[in-house]
């Protein structure tokens, strides 16, 4: 499940289908000084940092065979084939790649190119009174029902997404508002393009271009392009859907004027991540995204192809039945019980086939090569500043200031051999010539200055105890509020000095069957350290005869034969602001005449107001989630360092973003934005400040952490009417080193990008930033049929 946000730059309209995400309460933001954005970069040109290369087995077009069907794994079939609108998704933006015009395609780092199957050439050709763009278009380019393409399909989009029309059912691209008129040039091979305010990112508009029959009328944009193009102008045609199988079929354009597209067909096919190891292996997909688990199977594959490797399947179902395990099973099946017996074989034997269907398909994922690159997008922790602690500017500081991203980003890329970097920004990628590391506006990781914000902030050790009331005694939280509830009994004394001098410290006292006592980072009441006045760390005793029993208990785990681990479940791992801060072992001792150690208070979680700093922070729960949890629980206990707590919630990944995210119910995430070409024009929805709306609640665009400053806002408007387009990308740079300190999200790493390939596709794979090129897609040799 890949959790990226809805496409860059898409914001709803207002027609009677569009869907605007609204809060009901107002954004509170600090005011940023100038001087802590001063030198925020590195201070050199980032523009040359570099990007992953795409893996793709480059292959000339003369060693591509002519001829086959490529099929192409992707998430679902989509539910409309006109991009523009709200609920297109990664499937209609591959097909309109692959069968209509894009004027400008994107390089392996990101940056628009002009493409010459479309555009003779585009330029800017008057920049005052007002900015005008020449489009030549390639004299040979036809829809497919062969009509030229020209100014009035040019002028149709342009209508449709202006936003004038709320007929138009649309997601609209930013850009198209700005356009005052659309003429024919000279010819009509020529189209004049006029701006009521400069657009910098003019180059984003009219990719894909329809046909006017699909954006000349509401109706037509709609409803008329939802399950058919009727007309079209790429190396492919779409033919159809066909909802029983769940494919959809994309054929060779006979009318294409350029390189004639190498493949037969392509068919799109909706599999979820899943299952897509076994369509793999049974041939109905050639190509896929897969996740990590998936790619680790292949690569075993692979391995175990080896003749030298000789082994039986070590992974799977029944790999890890112990011989002990399967001889019982055995004796089981053919017992005397009869009923019992029955069961036990029908098990065996459904237990077998599933090893038998798993050994085929890893003799058929031999096949297959895992092509590996970093996908166009990157993976953020959001905070939601909207209300409670992360509202506040030094909480959210707080947080980023407690993240070491290099780790994140190593726990995820290093072990697929990928470039491990966290990311230095929101707007732009590495490779790309708007990237720069401003991440120093906000700082790198520092506990120290983490738990000074937090200070100055109002959260403090013992904040969370309650005040005491008329009707209540005193409520205290963690470790202290368990002492105090605890009063003496008949054997037990309170805090007292013990036979040996030691001092016996709180009410619950170890004992050999504790698995606390020897589990450092689990604190209990009474068993663990604080610090005294002079900064060393006090140690609370345990009796002596406990502590022979704990010896024994190390000793014997040192070489595993303790009773108490074997064959247990994992225990949960319990964050510990105190003993993260250097406290000592749980049951250990303190120097004979060591004072007592102060409240365990004093060491435990921060609070105000009697409220302890708890964070509800939301995960997806499917599978293909495991390296978002595992980075999730990764930062839990970095926060839990710095005295910040958080309570994780686990939810299902097709309301994630939807119910979770979208609607702000959530105070940490983690999903994924898309990287742009456009940073001024598809960023500013992302990060700009929300506004009231006449109902009382408030407009958030994609600014889903709710955090934004007037200043960001300004910043990107002046970037989109920037022309020049140096000095626009350095205004993108001043935005984005305000977003950073704003700390509202904080970019981790770029996503990992695993694509599964048969070992004769060529052309194909991780992509990257590229676009592909589908008309050199194909086999080395023609597949038989």
């Amino acid at each position: 499940m890949s959790h990226v946000g809805a496409p860059r730059g898409r914001t709803c309209s207002r027609g009677p289908r569009s869907r605007t995400l609204r809060s009901a309460v107002l954004l509170t933001t600090g005011v940023l000084a100038v001087s802590v954005l001063s030198g925020c970069s590195s201070g050199e040109e980032e523009s040359g940092a570099r990007a992953a290369a795409p893996d793709i087995a480059p292959a000339a077009r003369a060693k591509v065979a002519d001829g086959g069907t490529l099929r192409w794994a992707v998430e679902a079939m989509p539910t409309t084939l006109n991009a523009f609108q709200a609920d297109a998704d990664a499937t209609t933006a591959r097909i309109a790649q692959a069968v209509l015009p894009s004027l400008f395609t994107l390089d392996d780092r990101g940056r628009p190119q002009r493409n010459p199957d479309y555009l003779e050439s585009a330029e800017i050709v008057e920049r005052e009174p007002k900015q005008v763009v020449l489009y030549k278009l390639n004299q040979q380019a036809v829809w497919t029902d062969g009509r030229e393409i020209g100014a009035s399909d040019f002028v149709a989009q342009w209508r449709a997404l202006s936003g004038k029309n709320s007929a138009y059912w649309t997601a609209r691209n930013a850009g198209y508002e700005r356009i005052e008129k659309i003429e024919r040039g000279a010819s009509d091979l020529e189209v004049r393009v006029t701006f009521n305010r400069r657009y910098a990112d003019w180059r984003a508009l009219f990719s894909p271009l329809y046909p006017k029959d699909v954006m000349g009328t509401p109706a037509a944009f709609n409803d008329g392009a939802r399950t058919q193009l009727k007309s079209s102008a790429g190396p492919f045609q779409f033919q159809g859907i066909d909802t029983a199988s769940g494919t959809a079929t994309l054929v060779r354009n006979p009318r294409w004027w350029g390189q004639p597209a190498k493949l037969d067909s392509i068919v799109l096919s909706a599999v979820p991540h899943a299952g897509r190891a076994t369509a793999l292996a049974r041939g109905t997909v050639h190509l896929a995204e897969i996740d990590r688990a998936t790619a680790d199977r292949i690569a075993l594959a692979v391995r175990e192809s080896d003749p030298a490797h000789g082994q039986p399947l070590t992974h799977g179902p029944g790999a890890d039945v112990t011989p002990s395990a399967a001889l019982k099973s055995w004796a089981l099946a053919y017992g005397s019980d009869p009923a019992k017996a029955r069961l036990f074989q029908a098990a065996r034997q459904r237990n077998q086939q599933a090893i038998a269907a798993y050994a085929a398909e890893q003799k058929a994922l031999r096949g297959f090569v895992v092509r590996k690159s970093l996908e166009p997008a990157y993976t953020q922790l959001a905070m939601n500043g909207e209300s409670g602690p992360l509202s506040d500017e030094r909480v959210r500081r707080a947080v980023a200031r407690a993240l070491n991203r290099q780790e994140l980003a190593e726990t995820v890329l290093k072990p697929l051999g990928l470039p491990a970097q966290p990311v230095g920004s929101h707007l732009a990628l590495a490779g790309q010539p708007a990237y720069a590391d401003s991440s120093g506006a906000l700082g790198s990781q520092d506990t120290e200055e983490a738990q000074a914000l937090l200070a100055d902030a109002g959260w403090t050790r013992g904040g969370a105890r309650k005040p005491a009331g008329p009707d209540a005694g005193p409520k205290r939280a963690g470790a202290e509020a368990s002492a105090a509830a605890h009063k003496p009994g008949k054997d037990e004394k309170g805090d007292a000095p013990s036979s040996d001098g030691l001092y016996i410290v709180g009410d619950d006292k170890p004992s050999l069957d504790s698995p606390a006592l020897d589990r450092p980072g689990i604190d209990r009441p009474g068993i663990g350290a604080n610090s005294g006045p002079d900064g060393t760390h006090v140690l609370a005793p345990a009796p002596a005869a406990a502590a022979q029993g704990i010896a024994l208990l190390r000793q014997a785990e040192a070489v595993g034969d303790t009773d108490a681990d074997k064959g247990a479940p994992d225990r949960p791992k319990a964050h510990s602001a105190q003993s993260a801060q250097g406290g000592g072992v749980p049951g250990a001792y303190a120097p004979r005449g060591t004072a007592a150690p102060a409240p365990a208070a004093a060491a435990g979680p921060l609070g105000k107001d009697g409220e302890s700093l708890t964070l509800r922070f939301v995960l997806p729960s499917g599978p293909g989630s495991e390296s978002l949890r595992a980075v999730g629980e990764k930062i839990s206990g970095m926060l839990d360092r710095v005295g910040i707590s958080t309570e994780i919630t686990k939810v299902p990944d097709e309301s994630y973003f939807k119910d979770h995210i979208a609607s702000g119910d959530y105070d940490l995430a983690l999903y994924s934005w898309p990287a742009t070409a456009y940073p001024a024009t598809d960023g500013r929805p992302i990060f700009a400040k929300p506004q009231p709306a006449g109902d009382g609640s408030l407009l958030v665009e994609q600014n889903y952490t709710r955090v934004g400053t007037d200043h960001i806002d300004q910043l990107f408007d002046q970037a989109a009417a920037e022309l020049d387009e140096n000095a626009a990308r350095e205004l993108v740079k001043q935005a984005d080193a305000r977003i950073w300190a704003a700390a509202g999200s904080i970019p981790l790493y770029q996503r990992p990008q695993l694509v599964a390939a048969r070992t004769d596709v060529v052309n194909a794979g991780a992509f990257g930033f590229a676009t592909p090129r589908y008309e050199d897609i194909g086999f080395t040799q023609r597949p038989k049929k």
